[in-house]
């Protein structure tokens, strides 16, 4: 499997393709960074260092992939946040272009807005950019809840009324959809759920929270459930391994007291697995 991955990259720490590119490598996947900032860490810090790469540049680097005749081998167009408005032309013409030459290639979008606690933290104009454009042209989005609603104008939060919300997402284009970090209220206390949505149906899976913010997760999260459901087909045991993965990344980062995910030192999770939660079929 071959992806084609459209997101930002930092020296220190990880985040964007720092955090997806080892993880896809780990279980066998080759991929093909674009990086659409080149910074010294990840915002959250305050302070960073390092240029934003133009929309041109992104696609004159895009272009040169394309020279060497890769697109046709490209299985998967993986995008995350995006800064500015100009990348997601950068995104939607690269993804018109790979599936040109590859129809049976698929656009995965994490549509990277915000969350329930913060709101949103990016650039007034890229929600009502993701959710009338970008969106609507993938074939899998990785949304948190919050970024659910936004997407849907619905406001999920029960079971039936987050499926509501998936459904309504489907109907504006992708076919598969995960909703990572489900928060509804009937939810053991202490635990914490994703959802993933495809034609074949629906399934919850739920572990324990981790009390901690772990930036980069969500872009682990995103680019593992794409490869593993690209390569099997399966939702439900797309969802097991990631959920498994990421548990494993998160608890090893929470004991290591470090506030940057334990990305290297968490990779047997990746490769192999434990397998430990049950995914229960809702639909």
């Amino acid at each position: 499997m071959k992806v084609l991955s459209i997101q930002s990259a930092v020296a220190y720490g990880h985040v964007g393709n720092s955090a997806a590119v080892f993880p896809l490598q780990r279980i066998g996947v080759e991929v093909m960074p674009v990086y659409t900032v080149n910074f010294s860490n990840h915002t959250g810090y305050g302070a960073w260092r390092g240029p934003m790469i133009s929309p041109d540049d992104v696609s004159a680097v895009i272009a040169g992939i394309e020279d060497r005749g890769a697109f046709p081998q490209i299985d998967v167009v993986l995008s995350g946040y995006q800064g500015g408005e100009g990348i997601a032309d950068v995104i939607l013409d690269t993804v018109a272009r790979v599936k040109a030459a590859n129809p049976d290639a698929v656009y995965a979008c994490d549509p990277v807005m915000g969350n329930a606690v913060s709101g949103c933290f990016v650039a007034p104009a890229i929600p009502v950019l993701l959710r009338e454009r970008v969106v609507p042209a993938a074939d899998i989005i990785t949304p948190n809840q919050f970024e659910l609603g936004f997407l849907t104008g619905t406001e999920p939060g029960d079971l039936a009324s987050t499926l509501d919300s998936v459904d309504a997402a489907r109907a504006m284009g992708p076919r598969t959809v995960l909703v990572t970090s489900v928060a509804r209220p009937e939810r053991p206390t202490g635990t914490i759920e994703m959802l993933a949505v495809d034609d074949t149906g629906a399934w919850i899976v739920r572990t324990p929270h981790i009390p901690m913010k772990a930036n980069g997760s969500g872009d682990v999260t995103a680019a593992l459930f794409t490869a593993h459901y690209r390569r099997t087909a399966d939702a439900a045991d797309a969802l097991a391994r990631t959920t498994s993965s990421v548990f494993d990344l998160l608890t090893r980062t929470h004991a290591s007291g470090e506030r940057e995910l334990q990305l290297v030192e968490s990779q047997e999770s990746y490769a192999h697995p434990r397998m430990q939660f049950t995914v229960e079929r809702v639909r």
